[in-house]
């Protein structure tokens, strides 16, 4: 059996790379990050026209046709880049919600007991059951009500505004497939900690061959050297393990990818900021974004806990 990736795919994730690095680039990062700039609705209907959102829909239906293992590429191009919105929830949505396809319906996500990411600027909630398990739903709930009755709270991720809301009525359809909505927007949220995982590598690896001390780059120095090579395994050993439950698509698989993801998106994050020095705990530097944004990531969709209750019930 060959694991390695098609031409197809390799061009589809080359593609998303361009894409993002042409629209969000790190200077229009930085102008956003200073402006508060939350969804860009312009970006997002261009990445609509571009298939992101339809990628999984049939073709019949205005899709692409592809399945869950190209939705984890896509995804680990946007974990690279900090893209800020709720896009999961989104290209979840595709289809059954209307607009979400073509990029012109936000949709949030809402998890009973967990803040609700960029409620603010949501067309539409994407509603989970309780717990982990079977009963997942998307309704077409009164979003204005639920913003109504919503508190703001301080999130740690400047790019992702929170609120505190409580349980909306269900006011609408449910969507097909719904219990499979937090098995694949696990996936997915490992795929992006993967993104940012393997770019905090590549940011650690280049400043360690720049900067130097005592005459030589501090690369070449062994604990440096250990660092980067500790980071490199977290970051292929988490590709192993999300690519797998990508092409499975099975419960367990999908809770250790996400735990090991998670793992690996955190601490390489803290090691790239440990390798840059002093000049990591800045502002300027984008290593506290990516380490705030794991931290973020970690806890949703599906929760360290959650994930481990599922391997052991699995183990048991």
């Amino acid at each position: 059996m060959d694991f390695q990736l098609s031409d197809d795919q390799r061009a589809l994730r080359a593609g998303v790379r361009e894409l993002l690095a042409g629209r969000f680039g790190r200077d229009r990062m930085r102008a956003a990050l200073d402006d508060g700039t939350g969804v860009d609705r312009a970006l997002w209907r261009e990445l609509g026209e571009a298939g992101f959102f339809a990628l999984r829909l049939p073709e019949a239906e205005g899709g692409v046709g592809l399945g869950l293992p190209e939705s984890v590429l896509l995804f680990e191009e946007v974990g690279r880049s900090l893209l800020p919105g709720p896009l999961i929830a989104t290209h979840l949505a595709a289809g059954p919600v209307k607009g979400a396809a073509q990029g012109g319906t936000v949709v949030a996500v809402l998890d009973p007991g967990q803040p609700v990411a960029h409620l603010g600027e949501a067309d539409a909630l994407l509603v989970l059951g309780p717990g982990y398990g079977p009963r997942a739903s998307a309704a077409s709930v009164d979003v204005t009500r639920v913003r109504g009755d919503a508190t703001p709270v301080r999130s740690i991720d400047p790019f992702t505004p929170l609120w505190r809301a409580g349980d909306p009525e269900e006011t609408g359809e449910r969507l097909p497939g719904g219990g499979r909505l937090r098995d694949e927007g696990a996936l997915l949220t490992a795929a992006e900690q993967l993104g940012s995982a393997a770019r905090t590598t590549e940011m650690a690896v280049q400043h360690a061959g720049e900067r130097e001390q005592f005459g030589s780059p501090i690369g070449s120095f062994q604990a440096v050297k250990h660092l980067c090579a500790g980071m490199l395994v977290r970051a292929e050993l988490a590709r192993c393990a999300v690519y797998a439950a990508a092409v499975t698509a099975d419960p367990v698989e999908i809770a250790g990818a996400k735990l090991l993801a998670d793992d690996a998106a955190v601490r390489n994050a803290r090691d790239c900021l440990q390798v840059h020095g002093g000049m990591g705990f800045t502002w300027e530097a984008d290593v506290h974004l990516h380490l705030k944004r794991a931290w973020l990531r970690s806890g949703q969709w599906l929760t360290a806990a959650a994930a481990e209750e599922v391997l052991a019930g699995d183990l048991c």
